[in-house]
């Protein structure tokens, strides 16, 4: 009994070394991301020499493209040249001034047709502005410095918001007088007439604009 424990070691060494275990194993291959394999110690250091001087691509610099403003509205040379063409004489004074829940005006150069058709809203709207909550001496300063400016970008169409003052003691109406009064002594106004509803109704006006004239004036 005492034999064969002491033979037992003897034969799992052996063992071991007929079938390889216990000995230093050899390096293992390494793999590499392409599938190729550095098998040694000298291939890794010639890979090492032959990357060093690889350098990373720059990254790419992207252009951001900014989203573009949206387009002006532009007014149809059908409708401009027909508005400007019934202006047959250069007088300032006003045939007709009408206030009320709906306010209208119009120059004695421009005719009813066009009139009805600014009603109706036909001509396009350019730009517009919006009084609502300003003081007086406060809107009449934008709405001046809003008239100049599209007098300069040669526009004919505009829409003026003043609202409808129902939040004005008793409800009546301060700013909407007050703008239409101030549109009718204007001489770059040719016209102007009540929203319909869609844009802002008895709240806001369809003004129409002689641009010539502040084009060679320079002034309102």
């Amino acid at each position: 009994m005492q034999t064969s424990r002491q033979q037992l070691p003897t034969s799992m060494s052996k063992t071991k070394l007929e079938t390889g275990q216990g000995q230093p194993s050899a390096a293992r291959p390494i793999k590499m991301r392409g599938g190729g394999k550095i098998s040694s110690t000298d291939d890794f250091e010639l890979f090492r020499n032959t990357v060093r001087d690889v350098k990373p691509l720059a990254h790419e610099t992207l252009a951001v493209r900014k989203t573009p403003p949206p387009p002006t509205p532009t007014q149809s040379n059908r409708d401009d040249d027909e508005a400007l063409a019934e202006i047959a004489n250069e007088q300032l004074d006003y045939t007709e001034l009408e206030y009320g829940e709906e306010a209208i005006f119009q120059r004695s150069s421009v005719s009813r047709a066009v009139m009805r058709k600014l009603r109706r809203g036909d001509f396009a709207v350019q730009a517009e502005v919006d009084l609502h909550g300003l003081r007086v001496s406060q809107a009449k300063t934008s709405l001046s410095r809003f008239l100049q400016h599209c007098g300069d970008r040669g526009l004919t169409c505009i829409r003026v918001i003043h609202g409808k003052g129902n939040r004005s003691p008793g409800k009546i109406p301060v700013l909407k007088p007050m703008v239409a009064d101030w549109l009718s002594h204007w001489n770059i106004v040719l016209a102007f007439a009540s929203a319909r509803p869609v844009d802002g109704g008895t709240g806001a006006l369809y003004v129409l604009l002689n641009a010539r004239h502040h084009r060679r004036n320079n002034d309102l």
